[in-house]
């Protein structure tokens, strides 16, 4: 039997190769038992390697990580929030929507879904996504470009935002704590919290990897988000806190639960 370090290195290998495995995939490929392979995913996500899914792993991406790279992994899942946002919309006529992976996804599904109504953006990939459909009216907020992100920031961003009403904002997050949604980039999370001050109620896209992950910049506290949407529960202290908050959770029936 390999060693834990050697076998725990070639786990990482094969996340590189093929950015989502479930636990089965790979004790068949390495020739251990699922057992083994769950502890070395409890060890690997202690060492901050990588992020625990249900059924497997993904690779922890870096703060370097651009929405491009992110595009590649969780994409069933994300597929299937993106299809549930839509749903959740209802008859809604305007709409803010954040950058990131996941809302991309709800672009597309959107542009499939509605006709006749307004969407604010401050991402390319979503104003791309969501031009696919001639009858929506895309409004492309100014402001500094961040290439990682493919999306604008700044004051110029906000200030535009400012001028708008929005019946929903959808947003992504880098994170999800107890105390609510948070970003890596600070000029991210001011443009998500404006979007937020701006819309008659908020949802909150988040794949399962976000769970309890804090990074620099929070944007709301969970009694300013109406809805989670992601691809399982979460538990202890974030779902205590959502559900004090009242804080709607919603899983996709194709998504693992």
């Amino acid at each position: 039997m390999r060693k834990k370090t050697t076998r725990q290195q070639e786990i990482i290998l094969l996340l590189t190769e093929q950015p989502t495995l479930r636990i089965s995939e790979i004790a068949s490929h390495l020739g251990v038992t699922t057992e083994t392979i769950r502890r070395d995913f409890r060890e690997l996500t202690e060492k901050g390697r990588i992020d625990r899914m249900y059924g497997g792993a993904l690779l922890r991406p870096g703060p370097d990580s651009n929405v491009a790279q992110r595009n590649d992994l969780l994409v069933d899942e994300r597929k299937a929030i993106g299809r549930q946002a839509s749903q959740a919309l209802g008859d809604v006529q305007t709409i803010m929507m954040g950058s990131g992976a996941t809302t991309i996804h709800a672009a597309h599904r959107i542009a499939l879904d509605f006709n006749n109504i307004t969407v604010i953006v401050h991402s390319i990939g979503a104003a791309v996504a969501l031009a696919a459909n001639p009858t929506i009216n895309v409004l492309m907020a100014p402001g500094i470009f961040h290439l990682g992100e493919g999306a604008v920031h700044g004051v110029q961003t906000v200030e535009f935002l400012n001028r708008f009403n929005a019946d929903w904002c959808i947003l992504g997050a880098s994170g999800l704590s107890a105390e609510g949604p948070n970003d890596l980039l600070i000029e991210g999370a001011e443009v998500y919290r404006t979007m937020n001050e701006r819309s008659q109620r908020c949802m909150v896209l988040a794949d399962s990897s976000k769970f309890n992950r804090i990074h620099v910049a929070p944007y709301a506290k969970w009694p300013q988000v109406d809805l989670l949407i992601s691809n399982s529960l979460p538990g202890g202290d974030l779902r205590k806190a959502m559900e004090s908050a009242k804080t709607r959770i919603l899983v996709p029936e194709t998504a693992p639960a």
